[in-house]
């Protein structure tokens, strides 16, 4: 059959599928986009030919529509991803930020850069960069770090091992992230005479790996010492579809069961055996037990230096940990007992292991006296009648009284995925989506539309502050234009909030970190607040935009937004300086060893005094 490089791309990834638990479906349903000379005669044209099979949505920035990838991803339990293409040169490289963060958070997209000439003739071609050393390097050998496979396809001949390679990685719950195959703008548009099996319709069984049994009885012989132990999930409870086998495996042994950001909604938040999130931004139910624990079950989780504090939160003496991981690497964190398996069918084996084990009455009495004692100081935060502004935990207990389990709420980066960890109450899987691997700023919007194309009849809430919105608030056109409805809530504090508290703890007293006029006295970014109007730019963006001054405002304008078409901004302006309530916790940022600044000395001395918790798991 005989095709372009581009067509014949779009023909195969049209024919992908995958499956898991017998359930069957398109693994790159769609592909997002923006053309430039890198792509446009290649991949563009292939698109336009091939439209009916690869549905294409137009982007507004390249880094953007990989966040929307990634949040279309995570929606759909990495069993579906999409494809993104840019031309050579700065659409390139834009995306090379998505992709780390795909990488980071173990979450599948595929990148589809445009690339220099393979033949050279022309050289050097616009946007090309010339390495004095070989003419073989590109822009495009930045992905090569934040990309799970990496290849670029100088000739028709290599594409067929490069996209089975490319297939297999993506599928692959162990290995998964970012796949970047970078395609030189001539060979894109090179005809080739291909084997027409390229094209048949190609299953990707997605694996659920048994724990070893050797591996499985020293786990279960480590819990079954432990008096005070504690389950750690993290995504890959979510991924794995092991939600069901968790509250079944915490019910049986009686283990309290604590969250990472991306494990949120593991269990409900009112099931008895839920104690919130863990580490730097976690509970003090969570972390008082944390504290305590003589073993740490790990399950899907990376061990961010969120989750331990910094390697402060598991601080017996002799703590243990046994980590159930679907990946071998994060397994063996920790010098852990590792259980390399999937999490719900890891757990499902492990339960078995531990029939009659239970945790003493003593210690789940602790569990339910410190979650108790939590969930008051969350009702506290959520009705604390801050003035004259509200403050961020009143809005945020507003939204989360108003989501519904059909609800999703987004965000990323700032003082709010501390405060959503801490404060907010999922009632299951998919509540919640926070990306905390990266952090990255401008996710939101974007990841929005990911998860509305992935699950349509989901209510989407996105939470941005003025600082990400500012990145990236373009993504809201992209909204409108595929006809999706999102409820937007924009929280206005003038500046980088999170970073704000941050630098004071430091002693760095705030500089650098809020929205001013220079001032002309003292030459710094001090004077009076900028007068950005963040409500009228959403509105010239195409959104309907509703601006609050209180809670009750703002209840009242999230109440009408729901079930409305297209997309809504609720605009509020909080307190950045309004109390929240603390995790009891510890996160190790350096602090100047020596300054002439008091602030800065005082916070050293505490800084020191942090570390001195800190410990190597061995």
């Amino acid at each position: 059959m005989r095709l372009t490089v581009g067509q014949a791309l779009i023909r195969f990834l049209a024919n992908q599928y995958s499956e898991r638990d017998g359930v069957r479906q398109r693994l790159i349903p769609g592909c997002f986009g923006i053309f430039g000379h890198g792509n446009v005669a290649g991949v563009g044209q292939a698109l336009l030919e091939y439209a009916a099979d690869m549905p294409y949505h137009l982007a507004r920035n390249e880094q953007a529509m990989v966040h929307t990838a990634v949040g279309y991803a995570r929606a759909r339990n990495r069993l579906q991803l999409l494809a993104c293409t840019s031309s050579i040169g700065p659409g390139a490289t834009n995306m090379v930020t998505g992709a780390a963060l795909a990488t980071i958070n173990r979450l599948p997209v595929l990148l589809l850069p445009g690339d220099t000439f393979a033949t050279r003739v022309a050289n050097p071609v616009l946007q090309e960069l010339e390495d004095f050393g070989s003419h073989d390097t590109t822009v495009n050998d930045c992905f090569r770090p934040v990309s799970r496979y990496w290849d670029r396809i100088h000739r028709p001949e290599q594409l067929p091992a490069a996209l089975l390679a490319a297939m297999r990685t993506l599928t692959d719950p162990a290995a998964t992230g970012a796949v970047t195959l970078a395609l030189p703008q001539d060979v894109q548009a090179q005809a080739y005479d291909w084997p027409v099996e390229l094209f048949a319709e190609r299953t990707w069984h997605v694996a659920r790996p048994a724990p070893e049994p050797a591996a499985l009885d020293r786990a279960a012989a480590v819990l079954r010492g432990a008096s005070r132990p504690l389950v750690v999930a993290g995504g890959g409870v979510i991924y794995s579809g092991a939600s069901d086998a968790l509250r079944d495996f915490a019910e049986a042994t009686g283990i309290p069961v604590a969250e990472t950001q991306a494990g949120k909604g593991s269990l409900p938040w009112d099931h008895p055996l839920a104690v919130g999130g863990v580490g730097a931004t976690g509970s003090t139910a969570a972390n008082a037990l944390a504290a305590r624990a003589d073993v740490v079950l790990g399950i899907g989780t990376r061990y961010s230096d969120f989750t331990t504090a910094s390697r402060t939160a598991f601080a017996e003496p002799g703590v243990r940990f046994v980590n159930l991981n679907v990946t071998g690497f994060d397994a063996g964190k920790h010098a852990a007992t590792a259980l390399v398996a999937d999490a719900r069918d890891g757990l499902t084996a492990l339960a078995g292991a531990l029939a009659g084990y239970r945790t003493g009455a003593d210690y789940r009495s602790t569990v339910d006296s410190l979650t108790a004692a939590w969930n008051s100081t969350v009702d506290s935060a959520y009705d604390q009648g801050h003035a004259p502004l509200p403050s961020q935990a009143e809005i945020l207990g507003a939204v989360n009284r108003f989501a519904t389990p059909r609800t999703t709420v987004i965000n990323a980066a700032g003082s709010m995925p501390g405060d959503l960890q801490r404060l907010w109450r999922a009632s299951g899987p998919g509540q919640y989506h926070v990306e905390y691997g990266f952090s990255c700023m401008g996710y939101e919007i974007a990841a929005g539309v990911g998860v509305k194309l992935a699950e349509p009849d989901r209510e989407v809430v996105v939470l941005v502050g003025d600082g990400s919105y500012l990145m990236m608030a373009q993504e809201i056109v992209t909204a409108v234009a595929e006809r999706l409805a999102l409820t937007i809530v924009l929280v206005q504090n003038h500046g980088f909030a999170s970073i704000g508290a941050l630098s004071e703890s430091v002693g760095a007293q705030r500089f650098g970190t809020s929205y001013r006029f220079r001032d002309q006295g003292s030459g710094q970014l001090d004077g009076a607040l900028l007068p950005v109007d963040l409500a009228a730019n959403a509105a010239s963006l195409g959104a309907r935009v509703t601006s609050a001054g209180t809670v009750a405002e703002f209840t009242a304008a999230l109440a009408r937004s729901r079930g409305s078409a297209g997309v809504t901004v609720v605009h509020v302006e909080t307190d950045p300086l309004a109390p929240a309530p603390g995790s009891a916790s510890w996160w190790d940022v350096p602090v100047a060893e020596v300054s002439s600044v008091d602030s800065t000395r005082k916070a050293r001395a505490e800084y020191e005094a942090g570390r001195r918790a800190q410990r190597n798991y061995l």
